[in-house]
Order: C-alpha cells, then sequence, then structure tokens
C-alpha cells in the first residue's frame, strides 16, 4: 500500500509538472509573441470557455471519481458520464455556431467559436480521464493529459522562431493539440483497461446521475463563475490590456499552486475509503494539513521573492514590476487554498453536498460584491483582494460547518504558518545581497520560525512514513 501511495502522487506530479510546465511554456510564448490587447482576447475566450465546459459538467466529474472508488460499475460510469459530455457539449457549441451565423461576430467571439472546437473534445475526453482518476490509475492519466500541452508547445515555439505567430495560427495550434489529446486519451482508456469501447444509454440511470449531481451542479455553477469571474469583468468592462496584466500574474499564481494540484486528486478516493470505512487511525488529519499549510506558505514565499527580478527579465519589463503588488495579494490566497480544498474534500466524501453549495454560494457573492466595488477603484489589485476576501469568506464557513475535532485548531496553524514566510520575506528584503541569496536566507529563517512556532518537529519524518503506509 505504501509503495501504490507513493506511485499514485508521483504518477500524478509528474502529469501535472508536465502540464504545468509546458502550459507556462505557451502561456510565456503567447505574452511575448502578441501584444498585451491581443493576449488579453485570447485569455478572455479561454476564460470565457473554461466557465462554460466546467459548468457543462454538472459537478458529475468529481461524482464520477467518488462512484468508481466506491466500487460502482466502471463501464456504467462512463457510459452515463460519455452521454452527459455529448448532449451538453453539441447543444452548447450547436447554439455558439447559430450565433455565429446569425450576429455579426466580434473578434472575442470569433476567437471563443474556433478555439471552442478544441475545448469541445477536451471536454468529450473527461469520463475516460475522470474514471482513470477514480481507479487510482494515474500513469494512464498522465499519459492520456500531457499530449495537447506538449504539441501546443512545441508548435508555438517553431511558430515564434519562423516569426509566424498569428491569431490564425495560434488557433490552429490549440485545435490541433486537443484534438490530438481527444484522440489518444480514447486508444489508451480502450487499449489499457479491455472495456469494449461503445455507448449504452441507460435513461433512468442519467436520470439518476443528473438527480445525484444536482446539489453539485450548484457548487460547479458558483466555482466556475467565481474562478473567472475577475478575468470576465477585467476583460468586459475594463480593457483588453488590463485583462492582459492581471490573467499574467493569475496564471503564474496558478501554476504555483502545484503541490495542490498534485495532492488534491488523491484526497477523494482515500477520504472517501476512509469516512466510509470509519478507521480513526488511517490518517491523520491534523499532521497531513498542517504539512500542506507548511508547503503553501512556503511556496508563496518563494513566489514573491522570485516575482520582479525573474518576471521582468523573461518579458522585458511587461509583466514585472506592475504586477507586484497583485501577486503579492494572491499569494495570501494560498493557505487558504490549501485549507479549503481539505476541508472540501472531507465533506464532499462524506456527501455533504448542500453544505458545500451553501459555501460557495457564500463565496461567490464576496467575490462578485468585491469584485464590482473594488476593480474601479483598484482595478488589478482590486481583484486580487475580491479574490482574497472570498477565499477567508469560504474558509471562515467551513470551519465553522467542522466537526472533525483534531481539525479545530487549524485556523491558527494556517496564521502561524503565513507568518512565518511573511516575516522571513520581510527580513530578507533588508539585507543588501542578490536576489539568489536572499531567497535561501528566506527558506533558512521559514523553517527556523517554524521550528519556533511549533509547526515543524523532529519526530514528523514518522508521521510522514506512516501517512504513505496507507
Amino acid at each position: 500500500m505504501k509503495m501504490r501511495s507513493l506511485q499514485n502522487l508521483s504518477a500524478n506530479t509528474i502529469q501535472l509538472v508536465i502540464n504545468q510546465l509546458f502550459g507556462a511554456v505557451i502561456f510565456y510564448i503567447l505574452s511575448l509573441g502578441l501584444d498585451k490587447p491581443a493576449f488579453g482576447q485570447i485569455n478572455l475566450a479561454l476564460a470565457v470557455l473554461l466557465s462554460v465546459f466546467n459548468i457543462l459538467s454538472f459537478g458529475i466529474d468529481q461524482l464520477a471519481i467518488k462512484k468508481v472508488a466506491q466500487g460502482d460499475d466502471v463501464q456504467h460510469v462512463v457510459w452515463l458520464y460519455l452521454c452527459h459530455v455529448l448532449i451538453t457539449g453539441l447543444i452548447f457549441y450547436g447554439l455558439l455556431a447559430l450565433g455565429y451565423v446569425v450576429f455579426k461576430p466580434s473578434a472575442a467571439y470569433s476567437l471563443i467559436l474556433w478555439i471552442g472546437v478544441g475545448k469541445l473534445l477536451i471536454f468529450f475526453s473527461m469520463p475516460f480521464k475522470q474514471v482513470c482518476s477514480g481507479m487510482e490509475k494515474f500513469r494512464l492519466l498522465t499519459r492520456m493529459s500531457v499530449v495537447s500541452n506538449v504539441v501546443r508547445a512545441f508548435a508555438l515555439l517553431a511558430l515564434i522562431l519562423l516569426n509566424a505567430l498569428t491569431i490564425n495560427t495560434i488557433i490552429i495550434t490549440f485545435i490541433g493539440g486537443d484534438a490530438l489529446e481527444f484522440l489518444f486519451t480514447l486508444y489508451l482508456f480502450y487499449s489499457h483497461t479491455g472495456y469494449p469501447a461503445r455507448i449504452k444509454f441507460d435513461k433512468a440511470g442519467y436520470q439518476l446521475l443528473l438527480r445525484e449531481s444536482m446539489p453539485q451542479l450548484g457548487v460547479v455553477v458558483i466555482t466556475s463563475a467565481l474562478a473567472r469571474f475577475d478575468w470576465l469583468f477585467i476583460g468586459f468592462m475594463v480593457s483588453a490590456v488590463k485583462l492582459a496584466e492581471y490573467s499574467f500574474a493569475y496564471k503564474v499564481f496558478e501554476i504555483s499552486t502545484l503541490p495542490l494540484l498534485a495532492i488534491a486528486p488523491l484526497l477523494i478516493p482515500r477520504f472517501t475509503r476512509y469516512f466510509k470505512s470509519d478507521d480513526p487511525g488511517a490518517i491523520d488529519l491534523k499532521f497531513l494539513i498542517r504539512a500542506e499549510l507548511i508547503i503553501a506558505a512556503f511556496t508563496a514565499l518563494i513566489l514573491n521573492l522570485s516575482w520582479e527580478p525573474v518576471v521582468n527579465a523573461l518579458t522585458h519589463g511587461k509583466y514585472g514590476s506592475v504586477n507586484v503588488a497583485t501577486v503579492f495579494i494572491l499569494s495570501l490566497c494560498m493557505p487558504l487554498l490549501y485549507l479549503n480544498n481539505f476541508l472540501w474534500t472531507i465533506f464532499f466524501a462524506k456527501g455533504r453536498l448542500k453544505l458545500i453549495l451553501h459555501a460557495f454560494i457564500i463565496t461567490l457573492a464576496v467575490n462578485v460584491l468585491a469584485n464590482i466595488i473594488l476593480i474601479p477603484l483598484l482595478g488589478n489589485k482590486g481583484a486580487a483582494i475580491a479574490y482574497l476576501a472570498a477565499c477567508f469568506a469560504q474558509t471562515i464557513f467551513f470551519l465553522i460547518k467542522n466537526r472533525a475535532g483534531e481539525l479545530k485548531g487549524v485556523f491558527i496553524t494556517m496564521l502561524a504558518c503565513t507568518l512565518c514566510a511573511i516575516i522571513s520575506g520581510f527580513f530578507v528584503r533588508l539585507i543588501p545581497v542578490n536576489d539568489l541569496l536572499k531567497i535561501g536566507l528566506s527558506v533558512i529563517i521559514y523553517i527556523f520560525l517554524l521550528f519556533i512556532g511549533m509547526q515543524l518537529k523532529l519526530n514528523d519524518r514518522y508521521e510522514l512514513k506512516r501517512l504513505f503506509r496507507h
């Protein structure tokens, strides 16, 4: 079991590292090769499509993982989920194409339509990927999930070297990469699982699946709006230039949450089994969340210290200094995101979907209201503050509803880890040394402060070994 846990974490981490690395290459090439208005328009199109397809999933993606993890028939889950994505995806794209024909399309609408072809194919591939996640076949999932980003990164690199990077070549590259990933996913799933390649529509089963997903649908709608409401508001109400600046900062912030992205998919099947078996000794929740919060605060520390010198050098000054304050505010969200994901997973594993829905309603309300007020006043910094306020509101709600006794002091743990990171970062900025040495000193100071604050202990290594034995 220990070896399996390590293999799952390793495979999932490899997938995320590859996707984030090549995703960063794609993002960097576009930011460097396009002017800010064009870069902002592409990010606006991607934000719209990401939000729409997340909503169209109805939350069945997470429900599929849970069903497979608890022992439901895999083939039946695939059939039901595949029927859903085909129905909803084709209806959406049909309406999108109809709008293109009926109305005079803007440049932004055209981008959404054509890039949407590839995103539709990625949407069709989701049932196979989520089922693999539920079966904990993370090596297979890795091979399915990296094709698009790898192909697009190499293609865009060739285009910029040949001075052929245009909106049209970018659209072709995006569609081609997504289409290849869809085909490769189908091939891998059916060749490695042995299930027959056919669709069987089960009307009663599909209706039951929709009823089960209804509480989660509300969560998905809200999280989709929450994830990109600031992008959409800035893009439609402010300017493409400001969206280009904010989206660059936010994208790097997203990439910096790689450790969370690696851990999160492993928690759903593990917590599902844990709460189903009701074995109190299987997982030390307090140690696990403390470890996550230490990683979160450490990542925020490194992000802030390296941001200005690294990003200014990489973008020739386009996106570095202008985003220093925005990145600092966003980085304060990182410990909150780790804690929220941990508590969300516990509630989801216990089937408390209505509670999760209520949490995300509060989160969305805070985010939307704060964005409407703060973006006109503070611009991109206002959007970052709004996101911080929304994350904090969700944390408070989850902690109020938490019934796990071992997590009662977790808010203090989060504050302590965050404070250790802030103090170490502030202190090294006062020392007149080069940036690389500042980062090294900040790590030493951060670890020292964690020991002083009792957030890091010598016997933690034994708890870590015990964790991977389960």
